[in-house]
């Protein structure tokens, strides 16, 4: 299944794993499932109209990423790819391997720029900030 298909799927869906929805300071943004579309906390709208992040649920430098992005006043989402089952994992890493072969995390993709790694000053420049 590709990343297109799943984020179709997923598509404005949150479940929570802390309770409703509310918003989770660990991932600041709405707690939902490993595959969703996360919001930053002020609910404002996304500076950027696509940002993605590839990410592991035990990576610090993952975590600091979302929440910088997320500090950023920009909408995202996120994949925590260890969290998938092995179907869904095998395609999400196929599409990472194309925008970064070596496959590691987080990869961030903004627009048609990539960022590998929790880059601050590369992740501002490609969000235009």
């Amino acid at each position: 299944m590709r990343i297109s298909n799943i984020k179709n799927m997923i598509h404005g869906f949150f479940s929570s794993k802390t309770g409703g929805g509310k918003p989770d300071p660990k991932n600041h943004g709405i707690a939902a499932s490993p595959l969703k579309k996360e919001e930053n906390i002020m609910g404002e709208e996304n500076k950027n109209s696509d940002v993605t992040i590839y990410s592991l649920s035990t990576c610090s430098h993952c975590k600091a990423a979302k929440k910088f992005i997320g500090d950023c006043a920009v909408k995202y989402e996120f994949i925590d790819v260890d969290m998938l089952d092995r179907e869904e994992r095998m395609a999400i890493l196929e599409d990472v391997r194309k925008v970064n072969p070596r496959c590691s995390f987080p990869t961030i993709v903004i627009g048609d720029k990539v960022v590998v790694g929790f880059r601050e000053d590369q992740i501002k420049e490609a969000l235009g900030l």
